[in-house]
This record gives C-alpha cells, sequence and structure tokens, in this order.
C-alpha cells in the first residue's frame, strides 16, 4: 500500500528547546557502537587495550562523523550555498551530513588515536567496522523521518509520497488537503522509491548481520575493513539508481551520480584490502587483565 509522508521531524518540544528525530538517531548510532565496542574490547578484539581506551577512540570517532559528516556534505553537495554561507556548516540539526566525508572524519580521528597507543591503523580500523552499520541503519531512518533522501518515481506498492517531493503547485498544499487528495488516489503517480530504507536495509541490517558474524573469529589484518569497504560501495551504487541524483542533476552519462563516483574509490579500495589481507597477520584477541577465556 502506497504510504503518505507524514512524520513531524521534531520529536519532542520543550519551550524553546527541540528534540529532532535526526539527533535521537545518531544518539542511537553512537549508543549501539559504544555497546558493542565494549563487548570486543571485553573479548580482547583490541590487544592492550581497556574500556577507557576504548572511550576515548569513541570519542574521536563521533568527532569524526560529526565533523567529517558535515564539512563533506558541504564540500560535495552544498558547493555554492557553502561559499554564500559558511555558518550553515553548524545548522546540523537541519541535516545533510556525507557518508564519505564522515568516513574520512574518522579515518583520520582512528589514526590520530592509534599514534597515541601506537597500535597499527589497521587494527582499529578492523575493530571498528563491525560497529559501523548500526550507525548507518539509524542515520537512513533519520533520513527518512525527515523526509530527505527520496527515491525516484515508482509504481510499486510499497512506494511513499513525499510532500516536500511533490511538484509544484502541490507542493505549496496544506498537508489537510494533501491527506484528502492521497485518501482518494490522486497523489499515488507521486510515489517514490523509499530509498532511505533500502539503504537503512543494505548498509544497516545486512552489512551489520555479515561483518559482526564474520568478525567472530579472528580475521587478517585488512580483512574486516575490507570488507566494510567493499559491501558499503556496492550497496551504496546500486541504490544510487532508484535514488534522486544530488540536486537533481546526473555528472556523466545520464545516470551517473555524484554518489556512484564517491563509492567507486571504495569498491576499489575493499578489494585492495582484501588482496593485502592474504598475506596479513591474523591479530589473536588477547584478554584484559581479569577476564578468563
Amino acid at each position: 500500500m502506497i504510504y503518505f509522508h507524514d512524520i513531524d521531524p521534531i520529536a519532542l518540544s520543550l519551550g524553546p528547546v527541540k528534540v529532532h528525530w535526526y539527533g535521537i538517531m545518531y544518539l542511537l548510532g553512537f549508543s549501539s557502537a559504544w555497546f558493542l565496542g565494549r563487548r570486543r574490547i571485553g573479548a580482547g578484539r583490541l590487544p592492550g587495550v581497556d574500556a577507557n581506551g576504548f572511550s576515548d577512540l569513541l570519542f574521536y570517532a563521533m568527532l569524526g562523523v560529526v565533523l567529517g559528516g558535515r564539512i563533506g556534505y558541504m564540500l560535495f553537495y552544498a558547493t555554492a550555498e557553502f561559499i554564500a554561507n559558511p555558518l550553515l556548516l553548524f545548522k546540523v540539526w537541519e541535516g545533510g551530513m556525507s557518508f564519505h566525508g564522515g568516513l574520512l572524519g574518522v579515518l583520520a580521528a582512528s589514526w590520530w588515536w592509534s599514534r597515541k597507543h601506537r597500535l597499527h591503523l589497521a587494527d582499529t580500523i578492523d575493530f571498528v567496522a563491525p560497529l559501523v552499520p548500526l550507525g548507518l541503519f539509524f542515520g537512513r531512518i533519520g533520513n527518512f523521518i525527515g523526509a530527505e533522501l527520496w527515491g525516484k518515481y515508482t509504481q510499486a506498492g510499497w512506494g511513499v509520497i513525499f510532500p516536500s517531493g511533490l511538484p509544484e503547485p502541490l507542493r505549496s498544499l496544506d498537508m489537510a488537503t494533501l491527506q484528502a487528495q492521497y485518501a482518494t488516489g490522486a497523489l499515488d503517480q507521486y510515489a517514490r522509491h523509499p530509498s532511505q530504507l533500502y539503504e537503512a536495509l543494505l548498509e544497516g541490517v545486512v552489512m551489520f548481520v555479515v561483518l559482526w558474524g564474520w568478525s567472530a573469529r579472528p580475521r587478517p589484518r585488512y580483512a574486516v575493513a575490507g570488507l566494510f569497504a567493499l559491501m558499503y560501495g556496492c550497496f551504496r551504487f546500486a541504490v544510487e539508481f532508484v535514488r534522486m541524483p544530488d540536486n537533481g542533476l546526473y555528472v556523466a552519462f545520464g545516470w551517473l551520480t555524484r554518489g556512484q563516483i564517491l563509492s567507486l574509490p571504495l569498491i576499489v579500495l575493499g578489494l585492495v584490502l582484501l588482496l593485502l589481507s592474504r598475506r596479513a597477520p591474523i591479530l589473536q584477541p588477547v584478554l584484559p587483565a581479569g577476564e578468563k577465556a
């Protein structure tokens, strides 16, 4: 059944303070990373690092996600707006975060943390990779609630009508009028692929199940990070075919999007890391002091 999107992006209002669903999704993403990371630390999956060390890593990674994601979005997808008004960089609550920018931010944060703790960067990234998909899942749910990054038109029964995606003059109508037209089926032709939910399923659920299960046993260095990069790059590249291109423009060939171009390096990186892992050492778990196998 075609669904009419009418979700308030504000989850809670306390006077002048407004709590957005988008922020709650980020909180859930970081909380899930903390919970899963504590389990991996307890299992000795990052030798020499205790719970306090992991808390520092998570803090740096959070900064990398927020700063890198926001800066990446403004540079990759909203360059002109950013140049015209640099203060847009700080309006995180309005949405607009780039995964690729966030990834670069996390890599930079992990490099800094690994350098301080004298650990191989690849071991840190292999440790972090299985913690990320649930954060991606919550982030895409936030995109759906915020009615952003929707897909192309579809006649599929699970299509979603996004009021912000309607053409003029429909987009200017009040919600009650749109609801009435939706009830008669007059808006069904404007139903779109819920591409945010496709990505939540693939980048979030599928990647988490595969990576968490596969990393449950010690793997060669680079292997977990390589599988993460390869899976994300392939999933994102595929979903872009049913997702509206950023700013409504294709970059090349009448079908290639900016998201696909940014995903190609990840696919290549994933393949390279998996090849390197074939001759790399396997990091064996070392239980923290006081823990029993």
